[in-house]
């Protein structure tokens, strides 16, 4: 361990972010396409210290490196994609690079939004910080605007603040959920819990059904207006700071 970082072999450094087998990246590194600070390394064995800054200081054919074990980022889901490894059809990860499926310590979705649901989801290379964010514990909040098949009947926000509705088939009630009526038949909900399908059985416990559910927010982190569906951004120390509260 360095001052500024976890000493790493580039080999193993690149070949963890997927860039290709240890071969290939000894082979680019021969080649002259690996540069730190303006030098090239020709030596694939040589320790490079992984620094947050490390992705503005070396450039793997002529590129900027791609941000070091850390990551997390923001991603517009947009409809029809799947949060899965493994699941058929489209999925979320291949809206990202095609390398960064290949990372070690893979990326991972912070919980998940069904198939139907777009918004705010939260990817991260972090294992620690994953489970600090789902961890019931936390009591992150997500907040969801929820379009609705028929209006409103008048008492579902607090039936859903009650802290004492039951999903069926389920014996443990739902912590009180939070609801602002935008209209007759639309709302924002904001939850601190995270079960299946949560919201679309909360409504269809009071005789509605939701047509339409994006996430906007996760804490106090919204997803910006111009991040258009199947795009992300990179989260910085400040953007994590939005979305987990304070101890």
């Amino acid at each position: 361990m360095s001052k500024g970082g976890p000493m790493l072999r580039l080999d193993r450094l690149l070949a963890n972010m997927g860039y290709g087998s240890r071969r290939e990246v000894q082979q680019m590194a021969r080649a002259g396409l690996v540069v730190l600070d303006g030098e090239i390394i020709e030596d694939a064995e040589q320790r490079i210290a992984v620094t947050p800054d490390l992705s503005g200081r070396m450039r793997i054919k002529g590129k900027p490196l791609d941000p070091p074990p850390g990551l997390t980022l923001m991603l517009h889901k947009p409809l029809g994609v799947t949060c899965s490894h493994k699941e058929a059809g489209p999925l979320v990860y291949s809206l990202l690079p095609d390398r960064w499926r290949r990372r070690d310590p893979a990326l991972s979705t912070v919980g998940r939004l069904d198939k139907e649901t777009s918004g705010l989801l939260l990817l991260t290379d972090d294992g620690g910080l994953l489970h600090r964010i789902i961890s019931p514990r936390a009591h992150v909040q997500k907040r969801y605007h929820v379009t609705l098949d028929r209006p409103l009947r008048g008492d579902e926000g607090a039936v859903f603040a009650s802290g004492t509705l039951l999903l069926e088939g389920e014996d443990k009630p739902l912590l009180p959920v939070q609801m602002e009526v935008l209209s007759s038949t639309s709302a924002y909900v904001i939850l601190t819990e995270g079960r299946y399908h949560q919201v679309r059985r909360m409504f269809a416990s009071v005789g509605n059904h939701v047509t339409a559910l994006h996430r906007d927010r996760v804490g106090d982190l919204a997803l910006p207006d111009d991040l258009a569906p199947g795009q992300y951004r990179i989260l910085g120390d400040a953007d994590l700071a939005l979305v987990l509260p304070p101890k």
